[in-house]
């Protein structure tokens, strides 16, 4: 597969798992999808496709940080590409703690769910929105 078809398919393999937690998190399947630890696998296979068969340079890139050898392999397609699954594998695994820990937590959904929302497009801002969050209902509920 080229690295632009696995960069098409890598967010839509992850939407599923982001609408049952953002518009279904108290059903049942939802609960038991979630609680698989499995759940950014899909996303890592396009990661695997990109990684395995440009793994010399992406070791090169990452084993002795540069910036301009990391900007030059990203600025490739599968560099690009490779990123992007990379991304979108760990914000589904982040958007999925932070799923748990809500209903751990007891955080209601019209709170836990916007968060999540931005946490697909930013989530390094979803994360601290939802420690925010998290760290404020832990503190109501002692």
């Amino acid at each position: 597969m080229t690295a632009s078809t696995l960069f098409s398919w890598t967010f839509p393999l992850a939407t599923p798992f982001w609408a049952l937690m953002i518009f279904l998190p108290g059903w049942s399947w939802t609960r038991r999808i979630m609680a698989s630890p499995w759940v950014p696998l899909l996303p890592l296979v396009c990661y695997f496709a990109l990684a395995i068969p440009h793994f010399g340079e992406l070791w090169r890139a990452v084993s002795n940080p540069d910036l301009g050898v990391l900007q030059g392999f990203l600025s490739t397609p599968h560099g690009a590409a490779l990123i992007w699954a990379h991304l979108i594998a760990f914000d589904l695994f982040i958007g999925r703690w932070m799923y748990l820990e809500s209903r751990e937590h007891r955080i209601h959904p019209l709170v836990t769910s916007p968060i999540l929302a931005l946490t697909i497009f930013l989530s390094p801002f979803g994360l601290v929105a939802f420690l925010v969050a998290r760290s404020v209902r832990i503190r109501s509920l002692s």
